[in-house]
């Protein structure tokens, strides 16, 4: 595999530079280096239409629904560009996830109805998956749609439905036959606010309700709803879950976490010297880049070599483990690197409104917040168990 840019790339990469320059204001850019999730509201809703007016919004769609049609290594730079830049990062939950499932098994009306608000960011989505009991095991899921004249019931509970409570619609797992362990689920699609749903936030470690319980009590869908024909939804959710765990490796945020560990440890000083410059510090940030950028060239190389550019299971679950890992250990560093002042936590508020000062300097909000939050990462989008037992499965097949 080639581990050059072509001249043409290159300039790609310099139109996207161009772009971000003309289209970031320094106030948005703050926000979302902070790196505080769930980041700003309002500035992804923006940010969406600024791209989407661009026709750069939806990368992981097919080109007559709205994407670019760019090469896996097209799509690499521009995500690296917008995160490094300080852009907003877009919801996953309806460009990356629903979004292509939709493209890929829904009806025409649902396309016609579903992906434009997508793409103009107007409709944003949650993930109705994990239960309590039915995380891991997601096939053990007890929430049920029971058909009823043209709409179905829907009765259940989920829960760490991320960002549910900043949604419109949500894509939820159900089981339309109860006598089927996987043959009885199937995706249905449904709005947010319909009677009967109960969104309740968790607080994470980090203090902030990025997570949300959902609470389904004889909640009305309209029959059209559902996705594919009843029982279909495994084989929609697996190649749902490889897109996820493959963009789970957060290459992206990788790039942008080494640059803020290397601004840090430009400012801060050990033995009255720049961080930077102390031997066994700049051994593990060296080691770090070394590993992203190992990993961001094995998801090219999975991307380029998979048919349409959709992973297989094991290969999704190599770079979810992968990606899981560094996520840890960089965000580790960036709390390392600050010493005594990772110890103050700003809340998602206090980040995005911070009192700089010499003692606070604009570098410390939202690091020791990332940190907390990413611990999570070997656990979503399936646990780093349950990604090895996957790659075991499927070695063991072969």
């Amino acid at each position: 595999m080639d581990l050059q840019l072509s001249p043409d790339d290159l300039a790609f990469r310099d139109e996207v530079r161009a772009f971000l320059r003309e289209n970031l204001t320094p106030e948005v850019v703050y926000r979302s280096h902070t790196e505080v999730h769930p980041p700003n509201e309002e500035d992804r809703r923006w940010w969406n239409s600024v791209l989407n007016r661009k026709g750069w919004a939806a990368p992981s769609l097919p080109v007559e629904y709205g994407g670019t049609g760019w090469s896996p290594i097209r799509r690499g730079i521009f995500e690296r560009e917008c995160r490094l830049a300080g852009a907003p990062e877009l919801r996953w939950q309806g460009l990356r996830l629903i979004g292509p499932v939709i493209c890929e098994f829904g009806s025409e009306d649902q396309k016609k109805r579903y992906i434009p608000p997508i793409l103009e960011g107007t409709e944003q989505w949650a993930q109705g998956f994990s239960e309590p009991g039915a995380g891991s095991d997601l096939a053990s899921l007890k929430s049920t749609a029971i058909l009823d004249g043209d709409k179905y019931i829907v009765n259940g509970q989920k829960i760490w439905t991320t960002e549910a409570g900043y949604s419109e619609l949500g894509f939820f797992l159900v089981r339309t036959d109860t006598t089927s362990k996987h043959g009885g689920i199937s995706m249905i699609i449904i709005d947010m606010s319909s009677p009967g749903i109960t969104v309740r936030p968790i607080e994470m470690i980090n203090g902030d309700p990025s997570t949300f319980e959902v609470f389904l009590d004889n909640v009305e869908v309209p029959r059209e709803n559902l996705i594919g024909e009843p029982g279909t939804a495994w084989q929609q959710t697996k190649f749902l879950l490889a897109n996820e765990r493959t963009s789970s490796a957060d290459i992206d945020k990788a790039y942008g976490d080494l640059r803020r560990i290397r601004a840090i440890a430009r400012r801060e000083h050990k033995n009255g010297r720049p961080l930077i410059e102390d031997p066994g510090f700049r051994q593990r940030l060296t080691q770090l880049e070394l590993e992203v950028e190992a990993l961001e060239w094995s998801v090219l190389r999975v991307l380029c070599n998979a048919p349409s550019h959709h992973p297989s299971a094991a290969s999704a679950s190599v770079l979810k483990i992968k990606g899981s890992d560094l996520q840890h250990k960089l965000t580790k560093l960036a709390t390392d690197a600050l010493g005594p002042r990772a110890l103050r936590l700003y809340t998602r508020e206090q980040a995005f409104n911070a009192q700089i000062s010499a003692l606070w300097p604009g570098y410390v909000p939202g690091v020791t917040h990332d940190m907390l939050y990413m611990r999570a990462c070997s656990i979503y989008g399936g646990s780093r168990e349950i990604q090895k037992n996957i790659i075991a499965k499927i070695a063991f097949a072969m």
